[in-house]
């Protein structure tokens, strides 16, 4: 695909998330949405161009690994494997509610396309490795992507990880922070809860190959997948400098954004501002 017209489409894609996770969101009394929203760039770079999946076959053993580590935040990724075809859009107005295949923490025994159950933060670090060394055991050149919070890297359970992967040469393990700067406490790059401080030479120094780039930016997280898809000999990490609730202005940057509801008013106020953010297709018209 010509370069722009998949820039486009990222960015649309990305702009689709957001509005699906409000619909959900919208459905119940309240849920994770900061910390969705701020991921939504990351899944649509993935899903429209570097993982390799079967919608129709979730299963499929050639398929690369989405562990997202941050499980609360799984209406992201059930609205981006809504809209590739994993599963019928209906579906995702069940979120939450009894008998649904969409609870609020990712669970791969219930949802198609969810590679790990998730959701004890810092869990999703660990499994992630071993499916990525399963794979190299196995002789397989599949990937496995791994998607933490900033919050979560407050677990000690994190660095354990980081010290075996890279002592374990695991370089077709590529890990996302979503470094939004909040936790449901507070900020996350002072001293209000714990501070992360440099992120990248943490990694650095445990042994990776650290990028850092704007989490909301198509193109950066494209160029720094590519990178990390050709390092070769330890795994790497991309820290995503993003936004938490990113997209509609009521929930930017606020700690409490972490998990609350949409009236109906906010709910139309929050589809506004995303279709008015959302791209053009080439040579079309906005959607309004």
């Amino acid at each position: 695909m010509e370069k722009q017209a998949l820039k486009i489409q990222m960015e649309r894609l990305a702009c689709e998330i957001r509005m699906e996770v409000c619909k959900m969101i919208s459905h119940v009394p309240a849920g994770h949405l900061g910390g969705s929203l701020s991921i939504a760039e990351v899944l649509s770079v993935l899903y429209s161009k570097h993982l390799r999946y079967d919608a129709k076959d979730p299963k499929w053993c050639g398929r690369d690994w989405l562990v997202l580590s941050k499980g609360h935040c799984g209406p992201a990724l059930y609205a981006a494997l809504a809209l590739k075809g994993f599963f019928p859009m209906e579906q995702l107005e069940t979120l939450n509610k009894p008998g649904t295949n969409l609870p609020s923490h990712a669970d791969r025994n219930r949802t198609p396309g969810v590679d790990m159950t998730t959701g004890s933060l810092g869990q999703g670090a660990s499994t992630a490795a071993g499916v990525a060394l399963g794979m190299k055991m196995d002789g397989r050149d599949n990937r496995t992507y791994l998607i933490l919070g900033d919050g979560e890297l407050d677990e000690g359970q994190v660095w354990e990880m980081a010290l075996f992967a890279s002592t374990k040469h695991l370089d077709n393990l590529i890990t996302f922070v979503d470094f939004n700067k909040l936790q449901i406490d507070g900020r996350t790059d002072n001293d209000e809860v714990c501070n992360l401080g440099d992120i990248s030479a943490k990694f650095t120094a445990f042994g990776w190959y650290a990028q850092r780039v704007d989490g909301h930016d198509v193109e950066q997280i494209d160029q720094a997948v590519e990178k990390a898809k050709a390092h070769r000999g330890s795994p790497s990490v991309i820290v995503l400098d993003t936004v938490k609730g990113k997209g509609w202005s009521k929930t930017e940057n606020l700690a409490g954004s972490h998990s609350r509801g949409l009236t109906a008013e906010e709910l139309e106020e929050a589809l506004a501002e995303l279709r008015a953010a959302m791209p053009a297709e080439e040579g079309g018209a906005r959607n309004g």
